[in-house]
């Protein structure tokens, strides 16, 4: 499961693992995060609490914001579009290459996300890569999401992650 962070993993995490189903190791790669603070503070709470709760993970700890713009430039309307694919694909590509059984994101998790354009980027990557994209609304796990990452004191990030959420949290446009 791509994380985008602890406090988006918490709530699906823990209902898949419930439900037994499924063995779910979570994966952290986030190069849209900005800035590196920001990143750290993030990926230090993904890893703590992981830590504490003996989560199987994998880290392709690489911070070169650069790429992620250089993908969005021009494009920037299209940004959410390019920031759900490339963490995706990096997911189904090492879930291919890991042998894992099918690959899903914490992105499912949030209200604030584009739904059925992560469906569609997961099910083109399942056909692309031959790993099954696992598609499921965990919504539904919001408020328990919110209060366990409360519970459980991690930081909770005021915005989505890259400089225009950034910037459209924080500055009143006119």
């Amino acid at each position: 499961m791509h994380v985008c962070c602890a406090p988006c993993f918490i709530a699906p995490y823990q209902h898949l693992r419930e439900e037994g189903e499924y063995d779910v190791t979570g994966f952290w790669f986030n190069d849209n995060i900005h800035p590196y603070k920001e990143y750290r503070r993030r990926l230090d709470t993904f890893l703590e609490w992981s830590e504490r709760e003996n989560v199987s993970c994998i880290l392709d700890d690489v911070y070169q914001p650069e790429h992620f713009f250089r993908r969005i430039a021009n494009r920037e309307e299209e940004r959410c579009f390019f920031c759900y694919y490339i963490r995706m694909q990096k997911t189904a590509e090492r879930a291919k290459r890991e042998s894992f059984s099918a690959f899903t994101t914490t992105l499912l998790y949030s209200v604030y996300q584009k739904h059925e354009m992560i469906k569609k980027i997961g099910k083109e990557l399942a056909d692309k890569t031959g790993v099954p994209f696992y598609y499921r609304d965990f919504r539904e796990y919001w408020r328990e999401g919110i209060d366990l990452s409360k519970k459980a004191e991690m930081y909770r990030q005021p915005y989505c992650g890259c400089l225009y959420s950034e910037r459209d949290r924080y500055h009143k446009r006119k």
